[in-house]
Order: C-alpha cells, then sequence, then structure tokens
C-alpha cells in the first residue's frame, strides 16, 4: 500500500521544504508547487488526502485555488491546511479550510495536525 499524497502549495523554497519533511515524517508521500496555476493543473489531475496551501502565490491566488478545492467534486474529500502570516485574511477562510495555521509553523507542529486530520476523518469525524 503506497502513502496518502499532499500537495505543498508554497512559493517560499525553504518553507516547502520543511512541510515536505513535516509530511513525510507523518506518513505521506509529497509533491511540492510553487505557482497557483501549477497547482490548479496538478489538482485537475490529481486528489491529494492534504494540501498545504499558502495564499500569496505566484500567478493564481491561493484564495482561488481553496475555492476550486471546494467546489471540485473529485476533492470533496481532500483535507487543506491553510498556511499564512496574513491573519486577517486567514479569519476569513477559517470555514473553508480544514485548518488555518498562522506563520511561522513549526515542523512538529504540522506533522502532527496532519497525522491527526487524516485519522480523523478515517475515523468518520
Amino acid at each position: 500500500m503506497t502513502n496518502p499524497l499532499a500537495l505543498i502549495i508554497e512559493d517560499d523554497y525553504d518553507l516547502s521544504i520543511i512541510f515536505a519533511e513535516a509530511l513525510q515524517a507523518a506518513g505521506f508521500e509529497t509533491q511540492i508547487v510553487r505557482a497557483g496555476d501549477t497547482a490548479l493543473m496538478w489538482l485537475s489531475s490529481t486528489t491529494p488526502k492534504v494540501v498545504v496551501l499558502d495564499l500569496h502565490l505566484p500567478r493564481v491566488a491561493g484564495t482561488s485555488i481553496l475555492q476550486q478545492i471546494r467546489n471540485d467534486p473529485h476533492l470533496t474529500e481532500t483535507r487543506v491546511i491553510v498556511a499564512t502570516a496574513d491573519a486577517r485574511l486567514a479569519e476569513t477562510l477559517r470555514e473553508d479550510a480544514d485548518l488555518v495555521l498562522l506563520k511561522p509553523i513549526s515542523f512538529t507542529q504540522l506533522r502532527d495536525l496532519a497525522s491527526r486530520l487524516t485519522s480523523m476523518k478515517s475515523l468518520g469525524a
């Protein structure tokens, strides 16, 4: 059995690597994309278990990507963790995201929360 996929949509190189390592430690295969338009291409052809989504991305904003995920029938089971430093914008997205984390986000925090999110979903929570 292969590990579930986590798609990391983050334009900051260092953060994307930290996020990938944290999710790998939580048992995920990871794919990193650094631009909004690339993320939309990936999401049209794959169904990740978890998406870690930055809001301020080149070419397509994270808010648009979040709406696309929520409106796409093949992504209804995908859990979205919004990761942003923009507290005011984050607050407006709490109903659409499964989790909203304010940067800076630690390796341990993301690893543990991703593990719990997928455990809750598999238990029907």
